[in-house]
């Protein structure tokens, strides 16, 4: 785990990325979220569970192969979870509200240069590269909608740093109507075996294509499933 305090203020971030058979690939993905631009960050532990491996097994990476620099302070990637037969990663992202914005959307913009959907497979129809990005609250010093904000920040983020992404919002970023996941997904068409990318309007950014497909910003207070 990243050095130093983390503070308080924290929320944590679920962040799906549609990859889980190449974990060395799933592995750059967190470290993105660890140091800046400009940066590298010391070795990290966190745990890796998946259908392969019954129980936590803990590993520590080095970071040889990242410049020296300076690393992004109060940050934490606690857990990877690897789904073989969705072909999907779930990557534990922790820091506080007012810094989270920053190390997901590095993840986001490494995750959307090394992966793509056109030639993704799994039993589950992923929508993106970046798949969902949910941000939950860890303590009563942060709100649902100061979680919110962020993940409508990091909607815009994403589509001005990566041109060609797109993304829709649910749960309490779909604001005022928190439509939930699976209503969102119906509404896009999106369990047709052949989605139509063209015909996706969605809240921020232009039509889906590939590489990137389609990236889900939920708030807090919609579970984490997977319609």
């Amino acid at each position: 785990m990243a050095s130093g305090s983390v503070g308080r203020r924290l929320v944590a971030c679920l962040l799906n990325v549609s990859e889980a058979r190449r974990k060395d690939l799933v592995e750059t993905v967190a470290k993105a979220a660890l140091y800046d631009e400009e940066g590298k960050a010391p070795s990290m532990s966190y745990v890796v569970t998946g259908e392969d491996s019954p129980q936590n097994i803990t590993f520590t990476l080095g970071f040889s192969s990242f410049r020296p620099g300076v690393t992004r302070e109060g940050t934490a990637v606690l857990n990877i979870f690897n789904d073989q037969d969705y072909n999907r990663s779930v990557i534990t992202i922790v820091a506080s509200v007012d810094s989270i914005g920053e190390a997901v959307l590095s993840a986001c913009e490494k995750a959307c240069a090394l992966i793509d959907m056109a030639a993704h497979e799994g039993v589950h129809p992923c929508m993106g590269a970046v798949d969902l990005v949910p941000i939950y609250p860890l303590g009563e010093e942060v709100g649902v909608e100061d979680c919110a904000q962020e993940a409508r920040a990091v909607a815009r983020g994403l589509t001005e740093r990566v041109p060609g992404t797109s993304a829709f919002l649910f749960g309490w970023a779909d604001s005022p109507r928190q439509r939930g996941l699976a209503q969102r997904r119906k509404e896009m068409g999106w369990f047709k075996e052949t989605p139509d990318l063209g015909a996706i309007r969605p809240d921020v950014g232009p039509p889906p294509r590939r590489p990137f497909g389609l990236t889900g910003e939920p708030g807090p207070g919609v579970g984490v499933g997977y319609a």
